[in-house]
């Protein structure tokens, strides 16, 4: 059992939990954050993307111990209204089906755009190759993450 700073869409959390425990849950359950979702356990989903530092990262295989000190955020900490351009781009582009894995596939675009401003078919294949989509909104997605792009550079 160990404390851990954890700073989260911003703010500086402080969570009591063994060192081994998977971010995920500190997420989750301690601080109520339920846009990373837990799909697999394993980092193979895609589900509980995140980012830290600037990097998409996956909290189920992420201990506490690993992410004090990073800079994370979570769906909930990309916008306050849900206008961040990528969000934005998911609406317009009605993207959701079951919406389950969305804000995985939301977060990975977010890192994905900050390193890539206008990305290729292929630069996006290998950003998302391992964000599963079970409902098969893959067309839709591609399409919102050029759309995305579009609307971060500016674009109407």
């Amino acid at each position: 059992m160990g404390t851990h700073r954890l700073r989260v869409n911003g703010s500086w959390h402080e969570v009591d939990l063994p060192d081994d425990t998977p971010l995920l849950w500190a997420l989750r359950e301690d601080l109520g954050l339920t846009g990373p979702k837990y799909g697999c356990g394993v980092g193979a989903c895609g589900a509980c993307t995140s980012i830290v530092d600037g990097s998409a990262f996956r909290p189920c295989t992420t201990s506490v111990a690993d992410a004090a000190g990073g800079d994370i955020t979570t769906i909930e900490g990309l916008s306050r209204r849900g206008d961040h351009p990528v969000q934005r781009a998911w609406v317009e582009q009605d993207v959701a089906q079951c919406g389950y894995c969305q804000p995985g596939q939301i977060m990975t675009t977010v890192a994905l755009l900050a390193e890539h401003p206008d990305p290729s078919d292929a630069d996006i294949d290998e950003a998302l190759r391992d964000n599963v989509c079970r409902c098969g909104t893959y067309a839709r997605i591609r399409v919102a993450v050029k759309r995305a792009a579009q609307l971060a550079r500016g674009g109407r």
